[in-house]
């Protein structure tokens, strides 16, 4: 079978990328299972960390990544309706875990849910079929495939960032930093889609004009060489002196106070990762007199997922797709994501629907 394979860890990880045609091939469905024929799958940044090293994991190569994809269901296993054969879907590579369950253990209405994902210490969907569990599927229609795989991941978790945790009302201010990212760019739009104000940040001014093209209301310049210049004052002077809402930021150290120095008061600041490291300074003083709110984000519920999935097939919302490649050309994809240059997401196109 046919797949992008990462044959070692390190870096660049673009030259430690190969095609092959002799994957072995995923085999028949479980229970509960569905394989997939994939006729797109999609990057993350994700990719790039399984390639460097995930901390605390040991990953066996040569394997596959790829969190995202979208195909065409080729069989079931037992337990699934047999209506799934020939649907088009769309995959939510967040497995849930198992729940813990020990004598004398407290009531768990207050714990976040723990995922497993597909392409990170799982083998994932940059091949040409793949199974997954019934429940981690949705239907699409006939939603382009390489959008559909494009929306995935990074919808699901811009939609629980922002109407899950942050609870997003229509109207209110939203400040997204790195704005070119998969994440970033669906939290644009579903900002957009709730008829948000928002102010962009990035370190490239052609990544800020294409925001405006895409209905961003302001953009600021981040001239620090690592993402790290404080430009809390422009934010703030952007709204009235008031502040932000909503912050959303997956960079970390580099744009964690600035972020903080940003809210208005009850605001919220959510992070789904830190790219720049996770040693962040912080102002305690503004989040206790301000009554910030401080949370962490990681992928979504399949709830969350079918909430979102729903927009994409009423066209309510779509997603930025910067380049699809042929699979032979998924080392150019990898070092595209690696240089950061991309606004959007890189799309493989395995086949046609």
């Amino acid at each position: 079978m046919r797949a992008i394979v990462l044959t070692k860890q390190g870096t660049p990880v673009a030259g430690n990328v190969e095609v092959r045609d002799d994957w072995p091939d995923p085999g028949d469905p479980g229970p509960r299972e569905v394989r997939v024929r994939t006729l797109a799958s999609a990057f993350n940044h994700m990719d790039i960390w399984v390639g460097v090293g995930l901390p605390g994991a040991t990953l066996e190569f040569p394997r596959i990544s790829g969190a995202d994809g979208c195909g065409v269901v080729e069989a079931v296993g037992a337990g699934v309706d047999e209506a799934w054969v020939g649907r088009r879907v769309v995959v939510n590579a967040a497995i849930a875990a198992p729940v813990r369950s020990r004598p004398g253990d407290p009531p768990a209405s207050t714990l976040a849910p723990s995922y497993h994902l597909l392409g990170e210490t799982m083998h994932g969907m940059h091949r040409a079929a793949f199974l997954v569990p019934v429940d981690n599927v949705a239907d699409v229609g006939e939603t382009d495939p390489c959008e559909a795989a494009a929306f995935g991941l990074a919808f699901l978790t811009a939609w629980s960032m922002l109407v899950t945790k942050a609870r997003l009302r229509a109207g209110q201010s939203v400040l997204i930093t790195g704005i070119g990212g998969g994440v970033a760019t669906a939290a644009l739009a579903i900002c957009r889609h709730f008829g948000c104000p928002t102010i962009v940040t990035s370190r490239h001014r052609w990544k800020l004009d294409k925001a405006g093209e895409l209905g961003a209301t302001h953009g600021v310049l981040d001239t620090g060489s690592d993402g790290g210049e404080d430009w809390s004052r422009e934010v703030r002077a952007l709204t009235g002196k008031r502040g932000v809402d909503v912050a959303i930021d997956s960079i970390g150290k580099a744009t964690h106070l600035s972020c903080i120095k940003s809210l208005a008061r009850g605001g919220a600041y959510v992070t789904c990762g830190c790219t720049t490291g996770p040693g962040a300074t912080t102002d305690l003083a503004r989040i206790f007199w301000n009554q910030l709110r401080v949370l962490g984000s990681t992928m979504g519920s399949a709830a969350e997922f079918g909430e979102a999935v729903s927009l994409l097939r009423s066209g309510a919302l779509r997603p930025v797709v910067d380049r699809v490649y042929e699979p032979d050309h998924a080392p150019d994809a990898y070092a595209r994501l690696e240089s950061g240059e991309q606004f959007g997401k890189l799309v493989v196109r395995w086949a046609e629907g």
